[in-house]
């Protein structure tokens, strides 16, 4: 059966000389939203997911940047070291390996203040946040609170149901509640049956469950299949509005594209709600509000699984989010209505496919076909926001459907980077890259930052999309950067080349 181990294999052996990685990550660093935080350091930069920070960093000085220090990173998963992005209050940086090992810095000096050990292997994106004093993560399994001081575990807290179910996000936290979602899949394997996504609320202070919310059903859309099918689940932590509400990104439903007895996802009929969708829920509560699904039936892996992005533009409020389809999309946050759609990237006309498996037309999905976008392929990173643009790192990664329950993963990657008008989804500027932008944008000031799986970190033009600075990293990455005051946190982890050494790197204004 397909799935994200199958994918990566077939990529890492395929691309084995040159530094590569296939999951993403968020970043940190101080607020810059509107919307009140309770908490020193949201993943996503603030609570709503804009990605853009403030900060000295600009066009005029960005050429000043240089390595101030480097720190080793040495977790071993079948997806490299490092798949999250550190978060950095008060001048301290917090970090989360692929072992989910969590480890505390200094961003002055780059010294370890404390280390927490856990060497549970997680395929990632994984990452940590801070708030009431507590340092809030996962493992692979179950969702902790740590001192932040002195990296004492406060409590723990299983979420896995079973060997088919793991954890990837860094978790939300507003209020005092903590949000952690559980996916079809750990380290080994995904989408090999009766994985559920769960998105669970805990109590901040004890870890005690408060409530869930089955991003799908626990039948599975068939109880006869429950051992086949699986899907759902968050990889990123949901925006917050202040308000009472939050909105959050659903993944895939599996198999896909389906099995030799059940071609086309037939063993899970119907659009499999809630995958490959926006949700819409009280944050107290729970309460669902609204959802979006953007492909229904999903057959290629197209998770909708990026944060959902806050934002005003053009006069209005808008929910910006993006995923492996490939398409960027705003919606009105109150009703859900769908106020602008655009595709990014490689596209070849099978953005519908499944709404034709979902009615049994199976006539007009003749195999073998090459799609576009692929399982690695469209906006796999998060995305981010100055209010004017969206900025989208976008995979061109075209694959072969060689039956209807067979994907083989064959072609090069490469990448771009696409801004967008935030109010109306026009192209602004796009960059191309030769290798797959795996890397979260994150903005600031008049520049935006992103990295590309051979180890490039990069800064560009917001208005322009002129090259403004880059850089070479010691390893291949697969996260984007870290924006915090005067300093860019890299982390380069997947040392897949001969000589690369997998590092976390400080740049920082006059090093």
């Amino acid at each position: 059966m397909a799935g994200r181990t199958t994918w990566i294999v077939a990529v890492l052996v395929a691309l084995s000389v040159v530094a590569s990685g296939v999951l993403l990550s968020a970043c940190g660093g101080s607020s810059s939203s509107d919307v009140s935080f309770t908490g020193d350091a949201y993943p996503n930069i603030d609570p709503v997911n804009t990605r853009h920070s403030s900060g000295p960093i600009d066009s005029k000085n960005v050429s000043q940047l240089e390595v101030a220090w480097t720190l080793p990173l040495e977790a071993k998963s079948t997806y490299g070291s490092y798949s999250s992005a550190p978060v950095v209050a008060k001048g301290v940086v917090y970090s989360q390996d692929l072992e989910s090992n969590v480890q505390v810095i200094d961003l002055e000096s780059g010294d370890v203040l404390w280390e927490r050990k856990y060497e549970e292997a997680d395929q990632g994106p994984n990452g940590v946040v801070v708030a009431a004093g507590r340092v809030y993560g996962a493992t692979a399994k179950a969702a902790f609170a740590l001192d932040q001081e002195t990296g004492d575990e406060l409590w723990s807290m299983p979420l896995a149901r079973n060997e088919h179910e793991g954890i990837d996000m860094s978790p939300g936290y507003y209020k005092g509640i903590v949000y952690v979602s559980t996916v079809p899949g750990t380290a080994t394997e995904f989408y090999e049956g009766e994985g559920v996504g769960k998105l669970w609320a805990l109590d901040a202070k004890t870890g005690k469950k408060l409530w869930h919310f089955d991003t799908v059903p626990e039948n599975l859309w068939s109880k006869e299949h429950t051992t086949i099918n699986s899907g759902g689940g968050l990889w990123y932590p949901p925006a917050f509005d202040g308000k009472g509400s939050m909105y959050f990104g659903v993944g895939n439903p599996g198999p896909f594209p389906g099995t030799v007895k059940y071609p086309w996802g037939s063993s899970r009929p119907g659009p499999n709600l809630y995958t490959n969708s926006i949700v819409k829920m009280d944050a107290k509560s729970g309460k669902l509000d609204w959802y979006y699904q953007l492909t229904p039936h999903g057959l290629y892996d197209w998770d909708l699984q990026g944060p959902p992005i806050l934002s005003r533009s053009g006069g209005r409020e808008l929910l910006l989010a993006a995923g492996k389809s490939g398409i960027v999309i705003a919606l009105d946050p109150d009703s859900g209505r769908l106020v602008w759609k655009r595709p990014v990237g490689n596209h070849n006309g099978h953005d519908d496919d499944g709404l034709d498996a979902m009615r049994g037309e199976y006539s007009k999905l003749k195999t073998p076909m090459t799609v576009a976008p692929g399982t690695l392929g469209g906006v796999i990173a998060p995305i981010s926001t100055d209010g004017a643009s969206v900025f989208a790192p976008v995979v061109n990664h075209p694959v072969t459907i060689s039956s209807p329950s067979e994907i083989q993963e064959s072609s090069p990657l490469t990448g771009e980077l696409v801004a967008l008008s935030a109010a109306t989804g026009a192209v602004k500027w796009k960059h191309e890259f030769g290798a797959a932008a795996f890397g979260a944008t994150s903005s600031v000031n008049d520049l935006v930052f992103t990295t590309t799986y051979d180890g490039r970190v990069y800064a560009f033009d917001a208005k322009s999309g002129r090259l403004a600075w880059q850089e070479t990293l010691p390893a291949g990455t697969n996260t984007g950067v870290t924006l915090a005051g005067d300093t860019v946190l890299v982390p380069a982890g997947v040392a897949a080349a001969e000589g690369q050494t997998a590092e976390l790197v400080a740049y920082r204004l006059g090093g």
